[in-house]
């Protein structure tokens, strides 16, 4: 599909979603979850593999069954998400139970900001909302610089005009971050996928794998709580977000080691938050080497990161 034409059907996705009533706009979402299911292999593929990375266990009619709640948790997402702006506050505080937002307020009070650090889970960008137009908390959220320019542009668009501040991962990001942190912003990551490939290396869901080492950097180099979480769906429009206690984020010793340190206790804390609802995790790309090996062996290459242990195939 040409770039300008995925652009466009999000565009379309998003008129579409703020258009039609509820009723409506979940049956959109159910029929596209259907038809984004059957269209890629490879997709559906590398959901199967995460899903069984969380729950072995799971074979046969048991992992069709939830590879399709994954696909429909991942359309429920874009269709709610696109009708965010046009909820009211009230709407909008309606849908959400957060538990122990005191983790998030005691930051704020402290005059650190913090750290937010969630996986690609749930409704995550109905909480982005609720921060900014509930509480009004500022939040700046990093997010991958998607190409083409034209769809990037329409997300971040689209994410301002949920009262959030974008930050493009990149060169620049670093300082955008810490200013975003001296302000007193709640600065939000989703680092359960390392993009460039230069996190640091560990064991996620027993397989070698990186993630990145910005959130555990941040944390240490400015005092700003590294805190875990993530937003679940909970039944028709509603949503539960679980805060946990900030991570022991202090200078122990030498700082790469203390990265490290951090990054992998981080980690564990994701593995658990997916382990809650792994139907819900909405990562459909390459995580790990053999994800490369196999799409690679189905004739459906996927380009490896630069470094990290995605770099190297598993069989060698």
């Amino acid at each position: 599909m040409a770039p300008d034409v995925v652009t466009a059907a999000y565009r379309a996705g998003a008129f579409v979603s703020r258009t039609l009533p509820w009723t409506m706009a979940d049956a959109t979402a159910t029929a596209l979850s259907r038809a984004a299911a059957g269209v890629s292999k490879e997709r559906r593929l590398l959901v199967a593999r995460h899903l069984q990375r969380v729950q072995p266990e799971l074979q046969g009619r048991a992992l069709r069954r939830a590879v399709n709640a994954t696909f429909a948790s991942y359309a429920r997402y874009w269709v709610e998400s696109f009708r965010l702006p046009k909820l009211t506050a009230a709407e909008v505080d309606a849908g959400i139970v957060v538990e122990n937002f005191h983790h998030i307020t005691d930051a704020l009070d402290a005059g650190t900001g913090a750290v937010l650090v969630l996986p690609h889970l749930g409704g995550w960008e109905w909480a982005g909302f609720w921060l900014a137009t509930v509480k009004h908390v500022a939040t700046t959220v990093v997010v991958e610089a998607v190409e083409p320019p034209a769809l990037f542009e329409f997300f971040a668009s689209f994410r301002r005009e949920l009262g959030l501040n974008i930050v493009p991962l990149g060169p620049s990001s670093g300082t955008a971050i810490l200013r975003a942190l001296a302000n007193n912003h709640i600065v939000v990551l989703l680092a359960d996928r390392d993009i460039t490939g230069d996190g640091i290396e560990l064991e996620l869901f027993g397989e070698l794998t990186s993630i990145p080492a910005g959130p555990a950097m941040l944390a240490l180099r400015t005092g700003a709580p590294l805190i875990t979480a993530a937003v679940y769906f909970e039944g028709e429009h509603q949503h539960r977000a679980v805060v946990q206690p900030p991570l022991e984020a202090q200078r122990e010793g030498r700082f790469g080691e203390d990265v490290t340190r951090v990054t992998r206790e981080m980690a564990t804390r994701l593995e658990d938050l997916i382990r809650r609802a792994p139907d819900q995790w909405h990562l459909q790309q390459p995580n790990w080497s053999s994800d490369y090996d196999l799409l690679e062996a189905i004739g459906k290459p996927h380009p490896r990161p630069r470094s990290g242990p995605a770099a190297r195939s598993a069989e060698t």
